[in-house]
């Protein structure tokens, strides 16, 4: 991508006004006469300790805040009541909640699903991820694919792997199987690769020569537009033998070649023209406010189904939760477009059509939660889960009247002084010979693939570490850069997978205002071929703090009451085992987080043994294997330090650094896994781990720390 680079964001493409879409408007599409309301299945067997769970909802926002951006305006959340009363009020809302590196929607919500790194699913850069290919050049792909995709590059080039891969290079389990086992209907919306995301996934499904792979190969805007409506982004994954997804249904088999324990006799429905004739009382189906859903074609031609993912509003995704929950799916997950982005400009904290977007996005959360009362879902038989992938940092001056607090009296800004600043940095470098992953933490491609220790890749490294650029919002002339890995430290961070054909030569993590990309500049107030201001006023993707700190909440059987809680530090890994905690679920695979037990009820998760103690223990294994733990953070700084140390002609502080690293790194694998072993052993098989070997397992933690901050004191 030398020339150019390839962006592709879950955000919303247009303002969220609600818009009525008169009959007439719509495409004709064959209708099915729709189910009646069914409950859900009997054979569903959900194992929470009291029995009290029948129901699970899994809720992803993009990018909506928990935390104030402005510290007069109140927070995303805030002005959710309906959504904040009930997770403050019912549950324990997690505030320093963490995602993974890189921290971006495809990798965020595949961690979350999953319950591992970015390492042992495959995703570590997104939500564009480049391969090399036989040519010695990289090639870019889509992060979002089905999950049993392989990974094709944009311009045809095929790696014959999958896209998502597990640490044995195999396609890693897939989320709905525990729950589909045992005997319950799986249902997803827009959630990242558990349904279809591309129209070539349809042909794959259905087979070639189906009537369904014929209406995938239209390739006219209005042929694509019909099939996303039709088939992507919605999907339910049946229990064996469900009626759901006959074949009278249009199911078809589920495959999943690599399951552990094999994946036999399951089925699945993929896509809205099938889903919805189940889950809905009548066609088209509507959202919350009783608009019908559909996806718009360029020439304004609306096709009932799948609004895109864009078009993933709360008023959207909920109608499907609720729809689904109804009509015999007690196991849902969805996605939420962000809030704070339209297509022609960006906004800030507290702007008009921000505030309109939240009133929206609060009046769709009201109606849905007294929908579920009147069918008698609430907290006493269900399990919410809700959270955001990242958090964006607003780029762009304070609003023109200061005193504004967006509910009030709305914040105006200054169009000159929002937006990313882009910078080229193929012009910057003088260098042509790499391609790059364009984003706030580029990731550089190096022609040839070079090693980490090749002297083209150090001084190519240098040489971007010391790149200064003058920021238009501030005027101030500084260094591009916060931070700097290479793969020894990619490794650490658990961004370096079973395929080495995808590590990046290395990744820079820039001052969070700042976007690298290769020329030509996307901007329409291009000031040089170098630099210029972009409307994309929210950013991400970074390792700074503000970024990587998101939020976690959970009500229901089992959660216990605890408000909003700082001070557990938790992140998107910890998801997936506290869900089959509280559910009694297990998976095939050990988890990289943890149970996080001291959110749960002491008798919903059984423990023998130091409950304390394994708590305790949980929070020092954080530190000591999460991304942006204390280990994480420490060997990043190291790296950055190391890099900027040495010279053409000597490179001892580099080589020094790397040694030290890599064999730091084994020594925290090896530990950071019996630690594991030990909390899944006592959260998921009754185990008894005992109070001495907690102790000492805590303490050769805090030793692996301690020898991570040295890495950066040259000791």
């Amino acid at each position: 991508m030398g020339s150019g680079q390839v962006r592709f964001r879950r955000t919303l493409a247009k303002v969220l006004a609600v818009v009525a879409l008169p009959a007439a408007t719509l495409a004709t599409a064959a209708m099915s006469v729709p189910a009646q309301a069914a409950k859900p299945s009997a054979g569903c067997q959900l194992n929470s300790a009291s029995g009290a769970i029948k129901h699970v909802i899994q809720l992803q926002f993009d990018n909506v805040h928990f935390r104030r951006d402005n510290p007069n305006v109140p927070s995303d959340i805030e002005q959710m009541p309906n959504l904040y009363n009930f997770l403050v009020g019912n549950g324990t809302v997690l505030n320093n909640h963490h995602t993974p590196l890189i921290s971006h929607t495809g990798t965020d919500i595949l961690t979350t699903l999953t319950g591992v790194y970015p390492d042992r699913h495959g995703q570590p850069v997104s939500n564009t991820y480049l391969f090399y290919g036989p040519d010695g050049a990289a090639h870019t792909a889509l992060s979002f694919a089905y999950w049993t995709d392989l990974a094709q590059a944009f311009d045809g080039t095929s790696e014959n792997r999958f896209n998502m891969l597990d640490a044995q290079g195999l396609n890693p389990p897939a989320p709905w199987v525990p729950y589909t086992r045992a005997g319950c209907n799986f249902g997803a919306v827009g959630t990242a690769n558990i349904e279809l995301e591309r129209v070539a996934n349809v042909a794959t499904v259905y087979g070639a020569g189906s009537p369904e792979a014929i209406e995938a190969s239209d390739p006219s805007d209005n042929g694509q537009a019909k099939t996303t409506a039709d088939f992507i982004g919605v999907a339910v994954h049946c229990a064996r033998g469900a009626a759901l997804c006959a074949p009278t249904n249009r199911g078809v088999a589920d495959a999943l070649p690599d399951e552990p324990g094999g994946y036999k006799g399951f089925s699945g429905l993929f896509g809205h023209k099938y889903v919805a004739p189940q889950i809905s009382a009548s066609l088209p189906m509507r959202d919350l406010d009783g608009n019908v859903i559909a996806n718009a074609a360029p020439d304004g031609t609306l096709y009932p189904g799948f609004p895109g993912f864009n078009g993933t509003t709360a008023a959207v995704s909920l109608a499907y939760v609720a729809a689904m929950q109804e009509h015999g799916v007690p196991i849902t997950t969805a996605y939420l477009s962000a809030v704070h982005e339209q297509a022609d400009t960006g906004l800030g904290p507290g702007d008009p059509i921000y505030e309109q977007n939240l009133r929206h996005y609060d009046e769709a959360f009201g109606k849905f939660f007294n929908r579920l009362a009147q069918d008698g879902i609430n907290r006493s038989n269900t399990l919410f889960i809700v959270t955001a992938d990242e958090n964006d940092q607003f780029v762009g001056a304070g609003p023109s009247n200061p005193g504004c607090d967006g509910v009030h009296v709305t914040c105006n800004y200054d169009p000159t002084k929002l937006g990313s600043v882009e910078v080229a940095l193929d012009k910057l470098l003088n260098r042509t010979d790499f391609q790059l992953k364009g984003d706030s933490a580029p990731d550089y491609y190096l022609d040839g693939n070079p090693g980490p220790n090749d002297q083209r890749t150090r001084l190519f490294e240098r040489a971007a570490s010391s790149i200064k650029v003058t920021n238009p919002l501030t005027g101030q002339t500084e260094r591009l850069i916060d931070a700097i890995a290479d793969r020894p430290t990619l490794r650490a961070l658990h961004m370096v997978t079973s395929d080495p054909l995808r590590t990046p030569t290395f990744t820079q993590f820039n001052k969070p205002d700042y976007e690298g990309v290769t020329a030509p500049l996307d901007c329409s107030n291009t000031a040089t071929v170098m630099q210029c201001q972009a409307v994309e006023t929210w950013h991400h993707g970074d390792i700074q703090p503000q970024i990587t700190t998101t939020w976690l909440g959970l009500v229901g059987p089992g959660v216990r009451q605890l408000g909003v809680n700082n001070q557990i530090w938790s992140d998107h890994t910890d998801t997936r085992p506290t869900i089959m905690a509280l559910l009694g679920l297990r998976d095939d695979y050990r988890h990289d987080g943890r149970a996080l037990l001291d959110v749960l009820d002491p008798q919903a998760a059984t423990i023998n043994g130091d409950r304390q103690g394994l708590v305790d223990l949980g929070h020092a294994y954080k530190q000591l294997d999460a991304t942006v733990g204390a280990f994480g953070t420490a060997v990043v700084d190291a790296d950055t330090k190391a890099l900027a140390g040495g010279s053409r002609s000597n490179d001892g502080a580099y080589v020094r650094f790397e040694n030290s690293l890599n064999s730091l790194t084994d020594d925290r694998d090896a530990l950071a896994l019996q630690i594991s072993q030990a909390l899944e052993a006592a959260s998921f098989d009754g185990a008894t781990v005992d109070h001495g070997t907690v102790e000492t397992l805590i303490e050769r933690a805090q030793q692996i720390l301690d020898r991570a901050q040295q890495l950066g004191s040259g000791d």
